[in-house]
Parts: structure tokens; C-alpha cells; sequence
């Protein structure tokens, strides 16, 4: 066998997944130089002695005695500490503020990374072990029942048939359910694995067990994880029914949706306002019936705020099956509480779908192909599948599947192994086409209702592009990468106009974590470190695609999916910077030491999201929402004290509240308030008191209300925000009306329109 040359080892470290690895010299005697487990335990013997307290002896007799940090003080990651500091430093100087420029902030984050390079390569800051590559003996064979194949097929026609109407019936339900049934039984592996149970219940038995990895005792490790949930909590349940404080159209669309299931319209896809998924509104009538929650803004919170909170269990499974169950739950924390994902769950709509559906399918088919399960392709495709009835911005994770089993492929140089993986692939393409079926079918026939809002955010279809549509890509692909540290976009109701996406924590630590995780893959080639890296840029493209409408790029929703890797990564830092503290100090110095910095981060992280959140998005919101929700209460004292709600008019004005938002605030969530000036003359045969609200400005309006009601009176209701003011037009009752009806129902006293 010939001795291999400087070429081919070149060729060794740049393809590793097409040559085989060649190592030089130094590196095998590296190697063979690692420490085993005893003598680890011996050098930590020796640093806990070198720890003791030591005397010297004083002028005059005196003993004086050193603190034992003191002797270990060269011991301390302080280039590591410094990248930290420096990161989060330039995150900082690139926050908002009336003369901002990026030259610096750029300049610290460089610095900063460079400094962090230098620290990994003196050990200063960890790299973390990769989660153990699958054999070849334990990838699941590739068998396929072909019976249930077809029965599958045969129910999945038979549901594609019923749905002829474009609407859910108990008869497609049970043909779907059934189809999905033989599908994911025609892959299914039956043999047992060791590690083969797994679900959320991880998550739980990890606090109840302690199955973490900090070096605490059992009770100390529960307590800090019960305390993590507990703060999660608090940062994604407090003040939700004031933050945010108003609904906007999009929210009437949603509720009026809800309303159209809740009555039994099950559609698959509802076409109004460009198109929406329907899985929103299917979970929000069943919370309005089983939990008797109104119609209104808060149970369209109580949905988004549960889906995102959902999303955190697989956040800790993927970084548990990534690296480790610390890396999983430290980004659970800074994930918990950060403003990015806490805004975005808050704001009522579809959007958390798109960050739980990708944490989910990433973690299945991470899962699956690491440990070579075909069941977790299934589990993988059946959230595949889902995930079309979420949100739009999740028509992306095919092509995160593809990445990923490309990947892999690529990486492995068995061949055995593509066989089975393939097979697996074919799985979760099949189980989520049964899963798509009814959308399929919606396509068929409405093909333009279910495209029409991505048509017109990537094409000419509502408007002509401002410019190449190669330009804009690139263009919007900058501002989306740089949405992290710089802007997260200008569209108020979901996001702080101007501010990242990141608070200067977590912005710091996110370039860490990156840069953490490219240099593991560079040194041990782990094909999932890749799949992470590029898988950013892919989640992007619902936001970076808006091509007609580029100044709505980026945006913190159409992003959502890139923030399960974010956060991973953010993971990825704090991990390797724990293990600095805890290799490289003595017990219990290096344990101490690197909880109270990887606390203080969390605290400083925690407060100033805390002020993003709840007081900056808060109150920019107000400013620019219209108050329905003041107008909604005007309009119910008026019902329940001397007026009827049938009696009680929004005059319409361009540019002011949507009028159905006044009636879903109002208690009467079907009716619409809006009337216009040319309709007054219609309320002239009202004999009861009646209500009107107007804006201000519309002189129209004011002046034809004291022309047809001269015995009505303006008053000004003074809203809690300086400008939205609005005027109420109140009509006494006609004299001799007798508003207490002899029948005793409200009914008598209402507007006949």
C-alpha cells in the first residue's frame, strides 16, 4: 500500500464523504494522548489540591491565607470571556437609535469571532460533543407492505372523491383517518429498538428525573428546570390580554372563519383575504365550545400562545438529539423568553404554526436518519403533512427534507446504508401526500384561490416587480440574514419597526453558536451540522420570496422557522462555554463560576426582552392600532343601560377602524356597525335612542347628524391614546316612546334594518 501524499490528504479534508480519512502524524499522537477516564480523575485530584487553601507566612509572624480561586486564576476561559463580551458588545452598539450605523457593531461582532476562534483552539471554549452516528446494523430494513400500500391508496382515492364539495364530511374523515392508518402501517418497522421510545414525555421525564446534564445535584437540577418553564411561562402568559392590545382585519377574518366552522361550514381551505389555512380556525371553535371561551381576541391568543408553546418541547428534543439534553434546554430558556417567538405567539394569528411544524418535522427526520428509524420518517411525514393546514410559510419544509436526506447521502459513504434511507424517504413522501389529499383536491379545483397570495409576493400578479426579480432575491437575502442583529422588518403590528430580532444577549451568542458549529463540522464532518447551517437560508425563502412586495421583507413571521435553529445554536454557545468553566476550574469552582455567568446572561437577556415586549412593542402598537376595542365598549354601556345594539352605528371613513372588530368587541360578534352618511335617512323610523360614532374628521357626517337629529348631542369620548379620539352622536328617544316595552323584550326596541 502506497504512502498517501500531501494531495491526497488535501483531498481527505475537503471530500471527506468521497475519500477516506488521513490524519498526520501529530494528530494520531494527539490522539493517542487523550487522557482516559482515570486520568481525568486523577487531574482533577491534583487541581482539588492545588485548590486548598494555601498559607504564606507575613512579615511579623502573621499567616495570611489565599483564596483558592487565586491559584487557578490562569486557569480561568479569558478569551473566551472576552469573545463574549465582545459579541454581545457589538450587538449592542447595532441597536436602534437616531444615528445608527453598522461599521462598528460589524467590526466588534469580526473581532469578537476572531477572538472566539482562538479561544476554541486553546480549549478555552469547548466544542461540544456531536450526538453518536448510527451503524449500519441498526438501520431498519427496507421492507414495504404492499397490501396496505394499496388499501391505502384505495381509501386515499375514496377521501380525494367525497370531497367533491371542497368541505370535510364525517364519511372523508374516516376514509382519510383509515388511509393515513394503512399508509403509515405499510412502512412501519416493527422490530424493537433500544432507544426506540420517544415522544414529548421526554421532556417531562428530563425535569422529573434530572436526566440533564449540569453538575448539581438531582434536586438542584429539578428546581432549575421547573424555575425555566416557570419563567417561560410568565414571559408567554403575562398581561396577554393587553399585549398586544387591539385586533386588526386580519384578526375579524380569522374569528368570522371561526364562526363559519363553529356553525358547520368545514371547509378545507377558506379562500377569503388571499387564502387561509384552516387549522386555526378548527382549533379556535373548539375552544370557543369546550372551554366556553368568547369570541374575541383572547381566544385567538389563547391558540397562537399554545402553539408556540408547544413548539419548545421539540426545540429541546432536537437539541438533545443534535448534541446533548443541556443544549436543548438552555435553548429552551433564552427561546422561552425571547421578544422574537414571545410577539409572534401573542398576536393571535397562523403564524407559530410555521416555527412548530419546522421544529417538529426537523427533529423527526434529524431523528430518523441518525438512528436510521424508519418510524421517525413517518412521525416526520405525518408533520410534513400537517403542516400544509397551518400556515403558508410552511410550503418550505419540503425542501429542508430534501437538504437534509441529500445531506446525508452525500456524508455517508456506505452505500448500504442509501437503500434503507431512500426507503424511509419514500415513507414520509407518502404518508404526507395521503395527509395532503384534501388540499389536493382544493388545488384541483381552486387552484388560484389556494396560490393567489404566494403568486402575488413572488410575481406580478397584484403588481409589477420593482425591479430583476434576481436583484431583489439577493437583495431581500441580505436583509433577512441581517434581520438577526440589525432590523427584523417595518410591519408594526407583529415586530418593533426597526429593531433585530435578537436582544444583545442572544444576538452575540447566535454568531457563537454559528461559528461553534462550523467549526465542528469542519473538524469532524457530522452532516447535521451542515443540514443546520444551510437549512437557514432555506427557511427564509417565504419572507426573502416577497419579491413584489419587497419592503415586507424581512418580517419576524415569514422568518419564524429559522428561530428553532437560531436558538439552537445560541444552545450550541452556552454549552460549549459551560463546559470552559467546568473543565478547565477545579470542582465546585468552575460549576459555580459557570452558572452564575450563563444566569447573569439570562437575567440581562430576560430584562431587556422584558422591556421589548412589554412596554416598547406594547406601546408602539397602541399608537398604531385603531382602538375597536374602546368603541366595542361604548357601544355594549349603551346596550345595557338606556339603548339597543341594533340601534348603535360606526360611520365608515377611509383609512379608520374595521366596524366588524366594533361588533366582535361589542359582545355581538356577527354584526358589522358600519353605515355611511347616504344611509342616515334610514334610521329616521327609529322611535328608540340611538348611538353614533364617528371619527373626527368626517365633516360630512357631523353636519348631515345635526341636520336630520337637531335635538342629538355630540360628546367627545377621551381615549387612553392622545390620538384616537373619537365622537359620539347620541339621539334621545322620540317623546312619548315608551322604552320599556309591554312584552318586556329587547327585541321591540331594535332598529327594524
Amino acid at each position: 500500500m502506497r504512502e498517501p501524499s500531501v494531495l491526497d490528504y488535501i483531498k481527505s479534508r475537503l471530500m471527506p464523504w468521497k475519500y477516506p480519512k488521513i490524519a498526520l502524524a501529530d494528530e494520531f499522537a494527539l490522539a493517542s494522548k487523550e487522557p482516559t477516564k482515570d486520568e481525568n480523575s486523577a487531574q482533577v485530584t491534583i487541581q482539588e489540591e492545588q485548590v486548598e487553601t494555601a498559607f504564606a507566612e507575613q512579615p511579623g509572624g502573621a499567616i495570611r491565607a489565599r483564596s483558592p480561586l487565586l491559584s487557578q486564576a490562569k486557569q480561568v476561559p479569558w478569551k473566551a470571556i472576552a469573545a463574549l463580551i465582545l459579541a454581545i458588545a457589538g450587538q449592542a452598539s447595532l441597536a436602534p437609535r437616531v444615528e445608527r450605523h453598522w461599521l462598528g457593531g460589524v467590526f466588534l461582532l469580526v473581532t469578537a469571532i476572531s477572538l472566539f476562534l482562538l479561544a476554541v483552539r486553546r480549549q478555552e471554549w469547548i466544542v461540544p460533543e456531536a450526538a453518536r452516528q448510527t451503524s449500519q446494523e441498526e438501520f431498519d430494513p427496507p421492507r414495504i407492505n404492499l397490501t396496505y400500500i394499496l388499501i391505502g391508496l384505495l381509501l386515499g382515492g375514496l377521501t380525494f372523491l367525497s370531497l367533491g364539495q371542497l368541505q370535510f364530511s364525517i364519511f372523508s374523515l374516516c376514509t382519510w383517518g383509515a388511509a393515513l392508518y394503512f399508509s403509515g402501517r405499510a412502512f412501519w418497522a416493527s422490530r424493537k429498538r433500544a432507544e426506540q421510545h420517544h415522544s414529548l414525555l421526554d421532556f417531562w421525564n428530563a425535569i422529573r428525573k434530572g436526566t440533564g446534564q449540569f453538575t448539581v445535584h438531582l434536586h438542584k437540577k429539578t428546581i432549575l428546570y421547573l424555575f425555566v418553564i416557570a419563567w417561560v411561562l410568565f414571559f408567554r402568559l403575562f398581561l396577554l390580554e393587553r399585549v398586544p392590545p387591539e385586533m386588526n382585519s386580519d384578526h375579524a377574518e380569522k374569528l368570522l372563519d371561526s364562526m363559519r366552522v363553529f356553525a358547520g361550514q368545514f371547509n378545507i381551505f377558506f379562500p377569503n383575504n388571499g387564502g387561509r389555512e384552516p387549522l386555526q380556525m378548527y382549533l379556535v371553535a373548539a375552544i370557543h365550545r369546550y372551554l366556553n371561551v368568547d369570541w374575541g381576541f383572547m381566544v385567538l391568543k389563547l391558540v397562537s400562545v399554545s402553539i408556540g408553546l408547544l413548539t419548545l418541547p421539540f426545540l429541546y428534543l432536537m437539541g438533545k438529539e443534535w448534541t446533548n439534553a443541556r443544549v436543548g434546554w438552555l435553548a429552551v430558556a433564552f427561546a422561552g423568553i425571547a421578544y422574537w417567538p414571545n410577539v409572534v405567539a401573542r398576536f393571535g394569528l397562523r403564524l407559530p404554526f410555521y416555527m412548530l411544524f419546522t421544529a417538529a418535522t426537523m427533529y423527526y427526520l434529524l431523528r430518523g436518519l441518525r438512528r436510521g428509524s424508519r418510524n421517525d420518517f413517518i412521525y416526520a411525514g405525518i408533520s410534513l403533512g400537517l403542516s400544509f393546514y397551518g400556515y403558508s410559510a410552511d410550503r418550505v419544509l419540503p425542501l429542508v427534507v430534501i437538504l437534509a436526506v441529500g445531506l446525508f447521502m452525500i456524508h455517508t459513504r456506505d452505500k448500504t446504508k442509501h437503500l434503507p434511507v431512500l426507503t424511509s424517504t419514500l415513507a414520509l413522501i407518502f404518508v404526507s401526500l395521503i395527509l395532503f389529499l384534501p388540499l389536493g383536491r382544493y388545488i384541483l379545483e381552486e387552484p388560484q384561490g389556494f396560490f393567489f397570495r404566494t403568486l402575488t409576493r413572488m410575481g406580478n400578479l397584484e403588481r409589477p416587480l420593482p425591479g430583476p426579480a434576481w436583484e431583489i432575491f439577493i437583495k431581500n437575502m441580505g436583509n433577512a440574514l441581517a434581520m438577526f442583529s440589525w432590523s427584523g422588518g417595518n410591519i408594526w403590528p407583529i415586530s418593533i419597526p426597526g429593531y433585530p430580532a435578537l436582544d444583545m444577549v442572544c444576538g452575540g451568542l447566535f454568531y457563537l453558536g454559528l461559528s461553534l458549529t462550523l467549526v465542528r463540522y469542519v473538524q469532524r464532518r457530522h452532516w447535521y451540522d451542515a443540514f443546520l447551517v444551510l437549512s437557514l437560508p432555506v427557511l427564509l425563502l417565504p419572507s426573502v420570496l416577497s419579491l413584489a412586495f419587497p419592503a415586507e421583507n424581512p418580517n419576524l413571521y415569514r422568518t419564524g422557522g429559522t428561530m428553532v435553529i437560531v436558538f439552537l445554536f445560541i444552545g450550541m454557545a452556552l454549552d460549549g462555554l459551560w463546559r470552559a468553566f467546568t473543565e478547565r476550574l477545579a470542582a465546585p469552582w468552575g460549576t459555580r463560576a459557570g452558572f452564575a455567568l450563563l444566569s447573569g446572561l439570562f437575567i440581562l437577556s430576560s430584562l431587556q426582552n422584558y422591556d421589548w415586549v412589554f412596554r416598547r412593542y406594547h406601546d408602539q402598537y397602541l399608537q398604531s392600532a385603531w382602538n375597536s376595542s374602546e368603541m366595542g365598549m361604548v357601544i355594549r354601556s349603551f346596550s345595557l343601560s338606556f339603548g339597543h345594539p341594533d340601534n348603535a352605528w360606526v360611520v365608515g371613513y377611509p383609512h379608520w377602524v374595521d366596524t366588524r372588530l366594533v361588533g366582535i368587541n361589542a359582545g355581538v360578534p356577527h354584526k358589522d356597525y358600519q353605515i355611511f352618511p347616504d344611509q342616515f335617512e334610514q334610521t329616521l323610523e327609529i322611535k328608540a335612542a340611538k348611538l353614533f360614532l364617528l371619527n373626527p374628521s368626517d365633516l360630512t357626517a357631523i353636519e348631515k347628524l345635526r341636520e336630520l337629529y337637531p335635538q342629538g348631542w355630540f360628546q367627545v369620548f377621551d381615549s387612553k391614546v392622545e390620538t384616537k379620539d373619537f365622537l359620539m352622536f347620541i339621539v334621545p328617544p322620540q317623546q312619548g316612546f315608551n322604552p320599556i316595552p309591554e312584552d318586556n323584550s329587547p327585541e321591540a326596541n331594535a332598529s327594524p334594518h
